[in-house]
C-alpha cells in the first residue's frame, strides 16, 4: 500500500469537504491546517438558514451568463475559504496553510487551474494564513505564498476573473 504524501492527504480531505457544496457550478472544499492539526473546514454554499442553489435549482450567475471570477455579489454562496475562515480562531490561523480542491458537479471530476477570488484572497491575507495549496490533479497541486498576494496586489490590475 502506498501512502499519499502529507499535502495530498490534506487535499484529499479538502476534496471530500467539497462534496458538501450546494453550488450548481463548482464544488469547492477548503481546510485550514496548522502544525498538522485541522483547524477548520469549509465548502461553498448559501448562508445558514437560506435555501441553497441546489434546493431551488437556480443559479443567478448562470441565468445572467456571468463568467467565473466575476460579479460575486450576485452569488448566493459563501465561498469555501470564507466559510473555513469564519469557523476558525484567528490565533489558530496565523501561519497556517489552507488546502483547497474543486469538483465539477456536472462531471464529478477535479477542476484544475482555480485559485481564490479577490475577496477570498483579502480574507486569507487578514486571517494570517501563510500559504494556499490548490489541487490541480489527483497528485499535482499549486502552492501560493500569501505574501505574494500582498506584494502583487491584483485588486489594482483592473482585470476580472482569475
Amino acid at each position: 500500500m502506498e501512502r499519499p504524501d502529507k499535502i495530498n492527504y490534506y487535499l484529499d480531505i479538502a476534496e471530500t469537504v467539497s462534496r458538501r457544496s450546494t453550488c450548481l457550478r463548482k464544488h469547492y472544499g477548503a481546510i485550514i491546517v496548522k502544525n498538522d492539526v485541522i483547524v477548520a473546514t469549509g465548502y461553498n454554499g448559501a448562508p445558514r438558514g437560506r435555501k441553497n442553489c441546489s434546493d431551488v435549482n437556480y443559479c443567478m450567475r448562470d441565468a445572467l451568463g456571468i463568467p467565473r471570477g466575476e460579479r460575486y455579489e450576485m452569488c448566493r454562496a459563501v465561498h469555501a475559504e470564507a466559510n473555513a475562515i469564519i469557523a476558525a480562531d484567528r490565533d489558530k490561523m496565523l501561519g497556517s496553510t489552507l488546502y483547497m480542491s474543486c469538483i465539477d458537479p456536472k462531471t464529478d471530476s477535479l477542476v484544475g487551474g482555480v485559485c481564490s477570488c479577490m475577496m477570498c484572497k483579502r480574507m486569507v491575507i487578514n486571517a494570517g494564513i501563510k500559504e494556499v495549496i490548490v489541487r490541480e490533479t489527483e497528485t499535482e497541486y499549486t502552492v501560493y505564498d500569501v505574501a505574494d498576494w500582498i506584494e502583487n496586489d491584483d485588486s489594482m490590475s483592473g482585470k476580472f476573473g482569475y
